[in-house]
């Protein structure tokens, strides 16, 4: 693989950090579940789960980030997106000590994550000694695709059948007896 770009590893990063953070906090609250410190023990698994959940699903997509896989860029947009108006809940609740760093976080991962050398990274080949080879993969897919699916316009399938398709395909329908058309390569009842 070539190597990394600064905003690839900036995001994954940011984004490796926020789900260490969330991660924390699950397990500092399934602590003070555990210990009878929670006013709610419902509501405090339930944030447990959730937070455990969601670190370890942005430490994914940290991992992916920095692999090169494009799937990861829409979740962590996502996470970024919630984290903006959470932060703002918590200035207007004058916590900025927990609003700022979160909000720059949030705003520092989306211009990361939305640049063009990230997109370039998450969505073309990271090695450049292989453009060359793509050609001949992008020729040799296609062609497979095609195989697969079998042809689509009536000239290729004219072209895979034969002529003798060719025949049945143009050959007009005799009336049975009743008025109705015949089916074609079947047996008659």
């Amino acid at each position: 693989m070539s190597k990394r770009l600064n905003t690839v590893h900036g995001a994954a990063a940011l984004m490796a950090a926020e789900g260490l953070t969330a991660i924390g906090f699950g397990l500092f609250t399934g602590y003070e579940t555990v210990i009878g410190a929670a006013v709610d023990p419902v509501t405090a698994i339930a944030v447990t789960v959730i937070a455990l959940g969601a670190g370890a699903g942005m430490l994914g997509c940290a991992r992916g980030l920095l692999r090169g896989d494009g799937w990861s860029r829409s979740p962590s947009v996502l996470v970024q997106l919630f984290a903006l108006p959470v932060a703002w809940s918590l200035w207007q609740s004058e916590q900025y000590w927990l609003a700022v760093p979160l909000g720059l976080v949030a705003v520092a991962s989306l211009v990361l994550l939305l640049s063009p050398p990230t997109t370039a990274w998450l969505v073309h080949d990271h090695e450049p000694s292989d453009d060359a080879d793509d050609a001949d993969t992008s020729v040799e897919q296609a062609t497979a695709d095609k195989s697969v699916s079998g042809p689509s316009s009536p000239q290729e399938k004219a072209k895979t059948a034969g002529p003798q398709a060719d025949k049945a395909e143009t050959a007009p329908r005799k009336r049975a007896p009743s008025g109705k058309k015949k089916p074609q390569g079947g047996k008659q009842r």
